[in-house]
């Protein structure tokens, strides 16, 4: 059984989260930037089986793709393009940056901490990890 990878694409930065390899717990794994997140994602499928993308999907309010999309779009035909073979599953991401901050201010995390964008990002790919995880259990 492989792991499942959850990524928080941004323009900037890219927030990355991993399930243990029994798929039980969503742990976050790093934050890179954008343009080498695929060079980054194949050392890391190199070391560690990896069966499952989950890409957090910005959605409006109103259910409308966001903005972002056209930025995440490219990036998961390239991701497809090099992992053929991995599964890929959008999960719904609204409110993940929301909920990222406020699991940062119940952790007792210093204000300076909470504005590190990039642990934010990571959190935020755990979210949409951990959001996955609890859908497809039984």
């Amino acid at each position: 059984m492989g792991r499942i990878l959850a990524i928080d694409y941004g323009q900037k930065r890219v927030g990355l989260a991993v399930t243990d390899p029994l798929q039980i717990s969503a742990n976050g794994l790093d934050t890179v930037l954008s343009h080498e997140v695929l060079d980054f994602l194949t050392a890391y499928i190199a070391k560690e089986p990896v069966e499952k993308f989950v890409i957090g999907l910005p959605k409006q309010m109103n259910g409308q793709d966001s903005d972002s999309m056209q930025y995440i779009r490219p990036f998961v035909v390239g991701l497809q393009r090099r992992f053929p073979d991995i599964e890929l599953i959008y999960v719904d991401e609204r409110f993940t940056s929301v909920l990222a901050h406020k699991t940062m201010l119940e952790a007792g995390l210093k204000k300076k901490d909470r504005q590190n964008k990039e642990l934010v990002d990571k959190i935020s790919a755990t979210i949409i990890l951990q959001s996955y995880l609890e859908t497809i259990k039984y």
